[in-house]
């Protein structure tokens, strides 16, 4: 249970905290100002953390399994 609340954790800290120090304009990536692809990378990276939660939770591998045997 530990580590999901770590993964958990990851999205928080990398979108809030890292755009105290993503804070340019400068470099453009993909088009974008840097904090704005900051933010994009983190939304995206956001949704597989939660993919990866979502597998490494018990209770959804307790309920496939329950789901197979009825």
């Amino acid at each position: 249970m530990k580590l999901i609340n770590i993964l958990a954790s990851i999205p928080f800290v990398g979108i809030l905290g890292g755009t105290y120090f993503a804070n340019r304009v400068t470099p453009y990536v993909l088009g974008m100002p840097f904090l704005l692809f900051w933010i994009v990378l983190w939304v995206v990276l956001t949704s597989l953390i939660m993919l990866l939660i979502f597998k490494l939770d018990p209770i959804n591998k307790k309920e496939k399994i329950d789901e197979h045997s009825a």
